[in-house]
């Protein structure tokens, strides 16, 4: 069993934006220099979600695509794609008949999907709620447990995933822990100021919001996408509150502490008006993610790089999944 071994999963859903950026991919490539790192894309998750076949393939690709071009280094972090390592699927079926069915009926993504079916006046509240949704927590514990992941990031929002992931873990100890037992793992919260990006509007930048600024938007469009960000009316001459503004709380994400502290000080005593702030900030922005995105859009160019890459990682990921699968079956008595 090794120890400190940070995992996370990427559901390929859709576009990565400013605000994913900043709360966890630059944490998660930063832990890849104190622990030993298993990052995969989970594709059998999106399932859930997207039913076809070119657009799951491309979401796979551009999630891979999307880490590499911010950094992360295939060589130190193994990534791998969730589907290419059956292991995971096989500890799913045995941690399914170890789960009590109670424990998922109060899941909250399952929850969630009733109480809409409740809000929206359908009788039957499991209507449009496949197994994939409602087994989700199972399968997301066999991700983490069949890696002997013993550190997983999670938003203060997303805690119920580690947590059921540590219950499933105690469930199947309890039974075979004197043949093997799973580290429990624990939640890596970071729900500072830093780790969290205010979208256009002041909150949580999220999709769900639309508030959000994509990660990889060509230069022009960035530049217009940042130019909206609603601000008050306050003249150019006056002296404006930098902290309550949008462009600066995301300028101090970007920008060098120097420069920070230069736009606080001209915003406070007045002469800088909103649309230089916004001017900044996209210079800040562009310069920070330009050579990412052309990186991105190299990576997206030669999908067969991108293949080779998550193959390749997937094969290192299968030599520890394997190894944990071997025990597991021993100590239920399959082996």
């Amino acid at each position: 069993m090794a120890a400190n071994t940070y995992l996370t999963g990427i559901k390929p859903t859709g576009d990565f934006h400013l605000g994913n950026y900043v709360g966890a991919i630059k944490p998660a490539l930063a832990a890849s220099h104190e622990y030993d790192t298993y990052y995969f894309i989970a594709d059998y998750h999106a399932l859930n979600t997207i039913k076809d076949a070119e657009e799951l393939r491309h979401s796979i690709r551009s999630g891979a695509a999307t880490w590499l071009a911010c950094g992360l280094d295939p060589e130190r972090t193994i990534v791998y794609q969730q589907s290419h390592v059956p292991e995971t699927f096989e500890l799913t079926t045995v941690l399914s008949a170890l789960t009590p069915k109670g424990l998922m009926n109060r899941a909250h993504a399952y929850k969630a999907a009733r109480d809409r079916n409740v809000a929206a006046g359908v009788t039957d509240l499991d209507a449009g709620i496949n197994m994939g949704l409602f087994n989700y927590p199972i399968l997301m514990a066999a991700d983490i447990l069949v890696m002997e992941g013993t550190h997983v990031p999670v938003g203060r929002d997303q805690t119920q995933h580690i947590e059921y992931t540590a219950d499933i873990a105690g469930y199947f100890n309890h039974r075979f822990g004197d043949a093997y037992s799973f580290p429990i793992p624990k939640g890596v919260i970071d729900d500072s100021d830093a780790s969290i990006l205010p979208g256009v509007d002041g909150r949580k930048m999220s999709k769900s919001y639309d508030n959000h600024i994509p990660l990889f938007l060509p230069e022009n469009k960035l530049k217009k996408a940042i130019r909206r960000i609603p601000t008050d009316s306050t003249p150019v001459e006056e002296p404006k509150d930098p902290d309550g503004s949008v462009p600066f709380q995301l300028l101090q994400h970007f920008a060098a502490d120097d420069t920070v502290a230069d736009v606080r000080k001209r915003l406070q005593a007045g002469g800088m008006g909103w649309g230089e702030l916004k001017n900044e900030l996209f210079e800040a922005v562009n310069a920070e993610i330009g050579p990412k995105r052309e990186r991105y859009e190299e990576l997206m160019a030669n999908p067969e790089e991108i293949d080779a890459i998550l193959r390749k990682g997937s094969e290192r990921a299968r030599v520890r999944a394997r190894a944990t699968l071997d025990r597991v079956r021993t100590a239920i008595g399959a082996a």
